[in-house]
This record gives structure tokens, C-alpha cells and sequence, in this order.
């Protein structure tokens, strides 16, 4: 990208965007999502707002602050706090601030189209996953990861109608759930696709949601899943896509049943039937499917004192065992928790476990811009291990969370010695905090802080407050 603009015109430029998640030309992955590339996705959706010059919520100024949302929790995270970085910008820049209050920004927000936001995030990790180097790899391989998450989000009505709260709790005491199933790159960490949807209810399960992403695996990937993945149907779907599965036998399924040929001790060939047409399939679709698939199955051991589960068995279509052994199967699926390490970044160090949007299509659009930031920020993370000849996940995502936060504001007011400058700093301090080497980590599924010993609403707020109003204390103990 060109350091050529003035400084007046830079906050209405995606320049602005991409300098603040520290992008610069000469760095590795450079070219995947250029300022062209975003303006050419805000083209296509005709989702130009804002144009005129004395208008200021234009829409990459508008992703800016959207952005900084992500990158800030508490307080920080407020509509309000975004419109209060917009006003230092602008004044840093030279230009008059902006009124002091979120009104203009929110509407400015609810036009960013939620399909491009998705275009961008998607293409953000094909674009790294594409270039990665060979080492990066599992044996030459792209592998992804898939799990699911669940996501909470503001009690308004809304909310309620599309993604209602669990069964098991009174109306007016819950918060609406949504369903997420992600498909994560194990090379990169970057999120390549994500479907998302009611918590309960018919076609909601991860299964279904999993089905959505079918389209975004390609030839020759390896996907890598729990045992509630490890379906006969999902597997044949997989391998008609030229897709390898890797995944733990679900607890349903009995261990060493149709077993077909033995391949070493703990391994061997399996045949499973094709069951009944389930309900959600067509009949075109279920006669396209095989009769048989000839599957392998491993017999792993965990040996190291303290890890939760001992035997594993994990079914495979990667029956080769030529150029597939025993060891790498297990070795294999042993990263499949990684999953679980990238989601906990998303929810916790990104504040995504609970939302604020009050509408499904704010919140749509609030998932996917963490997704964005997301993918971005493991972009630079990707850059510095890439120069430093390290893996990405030996980067730690918090610290780079850290490095963006702190020039957020700051570094789109720089000139471009100075913007490059610290761009080179921000990246190479990233290699300052390793923590992939930490073989065999045990740590108990406890925490030592207490909460505080807040009472829970056992009955809707109005009712509490009906109570109180009328001098009687709801939750003190009667005999």
C-alpha cells in the first residue's frame, strides 16, 4: 500500500484499517487483502455511505471504529468509546471532531453490509492458507479444524424470536444462545468459515451447521473433528469432496465392529454399512452415497500421567499406512485440540462469548467482525513468525492483541517513516513471548478466585423490582 496520502484524506481511505492492524508492503502475505481488494468488496454490495466531505462516518472510517470495538473490552468496548477514538483521530489528524455522541456512528454501523465483512474475514485466511510454507504443514497437507461454541447476547425480543433462550429456563431469567460451528485452519489459526444458528431446535445441531461448511473445504484437505463429527454421512460427503477425516469413534459406535483387515498391532481396515436415509437428506443425495466406506481405525494409548482420556480410538479415511504410520495418525489428532486453544482466543481474549448487538443482524454482523479482527491480527502474527523463521503457534495471541490495541489511534497519524518504523517494532516484539514449547502442559480444569457472592434473579427484574417497591426484600430467607 502506498504511505503517499495526505493526511487529511487518510480516514477516508481502508488504508487507515489496515495500517492500524500493522500492514506494510514488504512484509510476508502483504498482497492478501489489499485496500483495493476491501474497496472492491464495499463495490460490489454498493455499500458507499457517507461520501460527501463534510459527512464523517464513512464506511472505512466506520470498520475502523467497529474494529477498535473488537480490540477493547469493559467500557472500552461501548459505541460510545469508539465515536470518543474517532474524535483523537480526527483531531490528531487536523481535522474537526466529530459530535459527542454515538447516534451517527450506530446508524453508520448498521449499513456496513454483513456480507462483506464475511468476504473479508474468508478471504484473510484462504488468502494465508494459500501461501503458507511447506513446513507450516501436516506431511504437504492443509488440515482444518471444526468444533463448535455457543455465544450469548442481549435479552430483547428480537434476539428471543430468532435465537431463543434454553428450554430449561423461566421466560424472562435466560439470554438468547446462538449455535456456532467454525472451521479453523491448523497451519495459520485463522478462521475459514463459520456457520451460525439457534441453540435448539430442528437442523441446529452442530451436524447441520457443519453441513453448511462443506463448501469451504477443498480438494485434498484433511479435516480434523471430534467424535460428534464422526458420522457415515458426514465422512462420505467429506471423501465425495476429495476431503480426508480424522476423528475420534463416536461413543455410539462399538470399538472393532466390521472390522475388515488387520494393518499392525492397534490398526486395522473397517467396513461400515450405509444406514437408513435420515430425514434431512434427499433421496438423489443418499443414492449418490456408498454402500460401504472402508475407513482405518487406530488403537492410541496416552501414557503421560494427568491427561483426561487414556485409550483413544480414532477413525481415519486415511488408510494408507504407507504413507500414513500409526504414530502420525495419533500424533495427528493429538493437535485437534488446538481448536479449542483458537476459540478460547475468539471468546475470552476478544470478549466474543458475549455479544452486544440487539438485533440477530447486529449480531451477525458483530460475529463476523471479530472473526475479521480475528484473522487480521493472526495475519500479523503469521508475518513475525514468518520473518523470524518460527511456527505461528509459538506467537502469543494475547501479546499481539496487545501490540494492535496499543497503536491502534496512533498509528494512522504517523508519517510513513515513522508508521513503518513502528510497524517493524510492533512485529518484532511479537517474538518476545513464545508459547508453543510447552510439551505435556497439565493444568487443573479449576480456577482459585472465587466470585463474588452475588445473588442470582430467580424471577423476571420487573417482579424484583414490584417487590421492592413494595418494602419487601425478594430474596431474604422467610422461615
Amino acid at each position: 500500500m502506498s504511505f503517499t496520502q495526505t493526511r487529511r484524506l487518510l480516514p477516508d481511505r481502508f488504508r487507515c484499517v489496515l495500517l492500524s492492524f500493522l500492514q506494510k508492503d514488504d512484509l510476508p502475505f502483504s498482497q492478501i487483502l489489499s485496500e483495493r481488494e476491501i474497496e472492491g468488496a464495499f463495490d460490489k454490495e454498493d455499500a458507499w455511505f457517507a461520501q460527501e466531505e463534510d459527512e464523517v462516518f464513512s464506511p472505512p472510517l466506520t470498520l475502523w471504529a467497529f474494529l477498535s470495538q473488537v480490540l477493547h473490552k469493559g467500557e472500552q468496548r461501548s459505541c460510545l468509546a469508539a465515536v470518543s477514538r474517532i474524535i483523537v483521530l480526527l483531531v490528531a489528524l487536523g481535522r474537526e471532531p466529530c459530535a459527542k455522541n454515538n447516534g451517527g456512528y450506530c446508524k453508520a454501523r448498521a449499513k456496513l453490509p454483513t456480507v462483506v465483512i464475511e468476504r473479508l474475514a474468508v478471504r484473510v485466511a484462504q488468502g494465508c492458507e494459500q501461501s503458507v510454507p511447506e513446513s507450516w504443514l501436516w506431511k504437504n497437507r492443509h488440515v482444518k479444524l471444526a468444533d463448535g461454541t455457543t455465544v450469548s447476547m442481549p435479552d430483547t425480543e428480537a434476539n428471543q424470536d430468532e435465537y431463543p433462550q434454553q428450554a430449561s429456563q423461566q421466560e424472562g431469567l435466560g439470554f438468547p444462545v446462538a449455535r456456532l460451528v467454525v472451521l479453523m485452519s491448523l497451519a495459520t489459526a485463522m478462521v475459514t468459515g463459520m456457520a451460525i444458528g439457534p441453540y435448539s431446535g430442528k437442523e441446529t445441531g452442530e451436524m447441520a451447521l457443519m453441513r453448511q461448511l462443506l463448501d469451504q473445504l477443498e480438494d485434498g484437505d484433511i479435516l480434523l473433528a471430534d467424535r460428534y463429527f464422526c458420522s457415515y454421512f458426514m465422512i462420505a460427503l467429506l471423501m465425495q469432496r476429495g476431503v480426508d477425516f480424522t476423528a475420534r469413534l463416536h461413543h455410539a459406535r462399538k470399538e472393532g465392529a466390521y472390522r475388515a483387515r488387520r494393518l499392525g498391532k492397534d490398526d486395522c481396515l473397517i467396513e461400515w454399512p450405509r444406514p437408513a436415509k435420515p430425514s434431512w437428506m434427499d433421496q438423489d443425495v443418499y443414492d449418490q452415497i456408498p454402500d460401504t466406506l472402508t475407513l482405518r481405525q487406530v488403537n492410541a494409548k496416552v501414557s503421560e500421567p494427568g491427561f483426561r482420556v487414556k485409550p483413544l480410538v480414532i477413525i481415519t479415511s486415511l488408510v494408507d499406512c504407507n504413507d500414513y504410520s500409526r504414530d502420525e495418525i495419533a500424533q495427528q489428532y493429538r493437535q485437534r485440540w488446538l481448536v479449542e486453544l483458537d476459540i478460547r482466543a475468539i471468546k475470552c481474549t476478544l470478549g466474543m462469548d458475549v455479544l452486544r448487538g440487539r438485533s440477530p443482524e447486529m449480531v451477525r454482523k458483530e460475529v463476523w467482525t471479530c472473526l475479521l479482527a480475528y484473522n487480521l491480527i493472526r495475519k500479523t502474527i503469521l508475518q513475525s513468525a514468518k520473518g523470524n523463521n518460527i511456527s505461528p503457534r509459538e506467537v502469543s495471541f494475547a501479546a499481539a492483541v496487545q501490540s494492535v490495541a496499543a497503536s491502534w489511534v496512533t498509528i494512522p497519524t504517523l508519517d510513513a517513516s515513522a508508521a513503518e518504523r513502528l510497524i517493524a517494532v510492533q512485529i518484532e516484539s511479537l517474538i518476545a513471548t513464545v508459547v508453543g514449547q510447552r510439551p505435556n502442559r497439565i493444568e487443573p480444569r479449576a480456577v482459585k478466585r472465587r466470585p463474588k457472592p452475588i445473588r442470582l434473579l430467580n424471577m423476571t427484574r420487573e417482579q424484583a423490582r414490584e417487590l421492592l417497591l413494595a418494602g419487601t426484600d425478594p430474596y431474604k430467607k422467610r422461615k
